[in-house]
């Protein structure tokens, strides 16, 4: 059911649109197939659908309640963004008999969405039990990653730990009892638990019995979406990456990139000139903020911003969310993310991507690479301004947020592709409009 929620949101979407440009057609007698506002009923579709997935729907309304006010939002804004282009553009692209009937037409069709997500969502928690071969510290680990960010939810139904697992009686077999006992469905595997025969012989007699085997890697790939700092030097190799080995993959990406930048280019143009009226007012100092930053093999760049800092000269410490050298205009540029349309030239220039590891200052890249031998890998490929660590985890503040981080690159280096970088965008959107999650 889960699966179904949001090719019915699409399809509901395009229905409902489609049936009153066809109704208003043939109440004022022309052809709706080759009226220009088919085009723009297509478009209308996209805009509904982008302000749905915008605002959480269907798989983050956890409530009725919620459903419902997230259903309203987002088909109102959508219906008022359409009115706006007409406003702007001074022609009738599409009827106000479609525009305004639409979002009412749609509350029913998207609560039903949201319905089918959470009974999904349900289900899926009741399907997924774990029961994890490894130490108690790493099980931990484990069980907080799944209850506040899995990418499939699941529950730790028993932990045990390697030693416990074994067993030189082959009549004795604890594992299959405790997998048995609390009803698991899948098993979790350390590389102590791996290099076990006895365990890895009853995880051979559990599979042959429907229950899924993973190895510690596997899971946290699958369930939370990031390798494990225990396994991140050992499958450092064992993967291919996008951009390195599928040329077609890093060419399209590169167009899209060129695409995207050239957009931003446009609204940094717009925006220049409202910033440097703030500046005068609310920020005095450079417009610009400009600092080094390391990129794809090594190679040092500039990366531009708009300036949302007080100019004290100082570039030497980790920048916090709430850092009290952000003046209160660029506290605002940071809420609306236009400090970061300068990054456009960098995009253009090849500096960086739109999706992928995000850059660091070279310092911090040589700190961090003394400490950890496979921390250069991230260098491997372009840059980004928004990426898989910036969606799954929160602001980065500190040496052990790069780590954990980290676990989210080598996830996205092992995953490199364009529904990858798709999911990463869409979930950017949610992150700005303050809806985020899957």
């Amino acid at each position: 059911m889960r699966r179904c929620a949001r090719p019915l949101l699409f399809a509901a979407t395009a229905l409902v649109v489609g049936a009153f440009g066809k109704a208003h057609a043939v109440a004022n007698g022309y052809d709706f197939t080759s009226s220009p506002r088919l085009a723009w009923s297509a478009a209308y579709v996209g805009l509904l659908v982008l302000a749905a997935y915008a605002v959480g729907l269907p798989e983050l309304a956890r409530t009725r309640r919620s459903a419902f006010l997230l259903t309203v939002t987002s088909t109102l804004a959508a219906s008022i963004g359409i009115s706006l282009i007409q406003l702007v553009t001074g022609a009738a692209l599409l009827p106000r008999f479609v525009v305004l009937l639409t979002p009412p037409a749609l509350v029913p069709v998207y609560l039903l969405a949201a319905a089918l997500a959470a009974d999904g969502r349900q289900r899926d928690e009741r399907r997924d039990r774990l029961v994890l071969v490894t130490s108690a510290g790493e099980a931990a680990e484990l069980a907080d990653g799944l209850a506040t960010a899995a990418e499939r939810p699941a529950v730790v139904a028993a932990v045990i730990d390697p030693a416990q697992a074994t067993s030189p009686d082959p009549r004795q077999r604890p594992l299959l009892s405790l997998v048995e006992q609390v009803g698991a469905t899948a098993v979790v595997l350390d590389r102590h638990a791996q290099a076990d025969d006895s365990v890895v012989a009853q995880a051979a007699t559990l599979h042959e019995s429907g229950v899924r085997v993973r190895t510690l890697s596997l899971c946290y790939d699958e369930w939370l979406g990031k390798l494990p700092i225990s396994e991140l030097e050992r499958v450092s190799l064992m993967f291919d990456i996008g951009e390195i080995h599928r040329a077609r993959y890093g060419r399209l990406k590169r167009v899209m990139d060129l695409a995207a930048g050239a957009a931003a280019a446009v609204a940094l143009v717009l925006a220049t000139p409202v910033v440097v009226v703030g500046n005068r007012l609310a920020n005095r100092g450079p417009l610009l903020y400009r600092q080094a930053r390391v990129g794809k093999n090594g190679r040092v760049f500039q990366i531009y911003k708009f300036r949302t800092m007080a100019p004290d000269g100082r570039v030497s410490d980790w920048t916090a969310e709430d850092d009290p050298r952000i003046t209160p205009f660029g506290r605002w540029l940071r809420r609306a993310h236009v400090d970061e349309l300068p990054q456009a030239v960098n995009i253009l220039r090849g500096d960086l991507s739109i999706v992928g590891p995000r850059p660091e200052q070279p310092h911090y890249v040589d700190e961090l690479r003394a400490k950890i031998p496979f921390y250069n890998l991230r260098h491997l490929v372009r840059p980004g301004l928004t990426g898989w660590a910036q969606v799954k985890y929160r602001y980065g503040a500190s040496e052990a947020d790069a780590l954990e981080k980290l676990q989210y690159e080598f996830y996205y280096l092992r995953h490199q592709s364009l529904t990858l970088d798709l999911r990463i965008l869409g979930r950017t959107l949610r992150h700005v409009t303050g809806r985020a999650g899957r």
